[in-house]
């Protein structure tokens, strides 16, 4: 990796005595000479007569439906700034859900802010970083300049791309700490844009923009539905490409499966859309292991977790439970063929009009059934489920919306989420689970280690459901006929 160019670093490079030369006042250790050159001799790369994004009328009527809910406010609503992962080298950035939801931009340092305009309405305008400054020598001396990170978007690129006329963010704090009247932000996200309206705003107003914008993304639009197929399709393809080199994971470890996924990830969206959960053996009682740095068994069990994230940054969130050597021992398929038909009755439990609790409580009462029947715990399943004994075993919630966060619209009121009620165009996940931990010695020996999660991405229709994660079989012995047609 290249260092940047410092006047420390550029005093190294400077001629001796046998050049004599001006000095640069903007930027020391520069001479004019150089600083000359560069301004020059480099060719129009404006782009004209873009076309707008795929999804510029779709973000359209969300800020139409954002402005409506605020009459009379400003609104700022920021994409985030670069994090310092170590040292000068940041961490790749990923704007702020709500602001690529209400722009299809996703770019740093932007800043969406609707103006009121009129009785009622606002007109948004976008503030973004312009193109790197030839002339003061920012595109080559900054470590953000354009030489060093790549082209930016012109103002006037932007707008053709977006729909939204663009301006300076350079001018956006000083704007914003003159500007008078009710305003809200979009907290968490730019503390420069924060400190220009500290004396403007409040925490509990802020909150209400935040939650309101949570709860927005609840029912899906054609353009979102259509992504999160396809970030279900990468996925499938994902789980493909793991089995298929599951042998060279079992000389190596867990850390192989993460990578295979990555890749397919990184080839045909931007990323994972949370860290991969490859949890090889009792690493699967661990709800959340990311470590994955564990063995590759053969006789165990890989419970993986994963999920592609798509350019648009929509995210699927799948779960396979799979034998390593391709066949389920007894046991395993025992408890595997259980949270398969707790899965199948949640998935059936989610209709329009149906209860958001509806299907965790149809799968844990299955889950419940088959611990009972086990003789783990002493029933009759209504005593269980009333005093949530199963949940020693099942742990966490059966699912959870999804979109452009694994876990969306988190911020969403009680009453608009686990206690609302499913629309057509929601997505989420059923993901039922049992989890049998290697020291619970309230469990026969032949259970403890093994862990299962199978988990699909539903989305409510007009009339039922709609599995997109389909293209994953679920059954036990389909699992297996599938893995043996890929591993040849």
């Amino acid at each position: 990796m290249a260092d940047e160019l410092t006047p420390e670093t550029l005093e190294e490079e400077q001629p001796q005595e046998k050049h004599k030369q001006r000095k640069n006042t903007l930027y020391p250790g520069v001479s004019d000479e150089l600083a000359d050159n560069m301004r020059t001799g480099w060719a129009d790369t404006e782009l004209h007569g873009l076309k707008p994004i795929a999804q510029a009328a779709h973000t359209a009527t969300r800020r139409a439906a954002l402005s409506a809910r605020f009459p009379g406010e400003r609104l700022v609503v920021p994409a985030g700034r670069l994090k310092t992962r170590s040292n000068d080298c940041e961490y790749p950035f990923r704007s702020s859900t709500e602001y690529a939801y209400l722009t299809g931009d996703q770019t740093e340092n932007g800043v969406l802010v609707l103006e009121p305009s009129g009785t009622s309405g606002h007109t948004a305008t976008l503030y973004l970083l312009p193109r790197s400054n030839r002339e003061n020598g920012e595109f080559w001396l900054s470590n953000q300049g354009e030489l060093w990170v790549g082209r930016r978007r012109s103002l006037a690129e932007a707008e053709q791309l977006l729909g939204i006329p663009a301006k300076d963010v350079r001018e956006l704090a000083d704007a914003l700490a003159a500007a008078e009247g009710p305003v809200r932000v979009l907290r968490g996200h730019d503390a420069v844009i924060e400190k220009a309206l500290t004396d403007k705003v409040t925490a509990e107003r802020d909150e209400e923009l935040r939650v309101f914008l949570s709860e927005a993304r609840a029912v899906k639009d054609r353009f979102e539905i259509g992504e999160l197929r396809k970030a279900v399709d990468s996925t499938v393809r994902g789980f493909e490409d793991v089995v298929k080199v599951l042998d060279k994971a079992e000389a190596t470890s867990e850390r192989y499966i993460e990578g295979t996924f990555f890749l397919r990830a990184r080839v045909e969206g931007n990323d994972v859309g949370y860290g991969s959960i490859c949890a090889a053996g009792p690493n699967a009682c661990t709800l959340h292991w990311v470590r994955n740095d564990g063995e590759v068994r053969p006789g165990d069990l890989l419970l993986l977790d994963a999920g592609v994230e798509t350019r648009d940054l929509y995210t699927a969130d799948v779960t396979r439970t799979l034998p390593i050597n391709g066949t389920y021992s007894d046991i395993q398929r025992k408890i595997y063929d259980a949270v398969y038909e707790a899965q199948e009755a949640g998935i059936a439990a989610v209709q329009p009009g149906a209860k958001f609790r509806d299907f965790h409580d149809a799968a844990q009462r299955v889950l419940a059934e088959k611990l009972v029947e086990w003789g783990l715990l002493e029933g009759p399943v209504e005593r269980v489920l009333e005093l949530s004994l199963q949940r020693r075993w099942t742990l966490h919630g059966t699912g959870h919306m999804l979109g452009m966060d694994v876990h969306d619209c988190a911020v969403a009121r009680t009453e608009a989420y686990v206690d609302g009620t499913l629309q057509p165009g929601m997505c989420l996940t059923v993901e039922p689970g049992l989890y049998f931990q290697t020291d619970d010695l309230t469990v026969p020996e032949e259970y403890r280690g093994i862990g299962v999660r199978i988990e699909d991405d539903i989305l409510v229709t007009e009339d039922g459901n709609e599995n997109l994660s389909a293209g994953l079989p679920r059954a036990s012995a389909e699992v297996e006929a599938w893995m043996a047609r890929l591993k040849g």
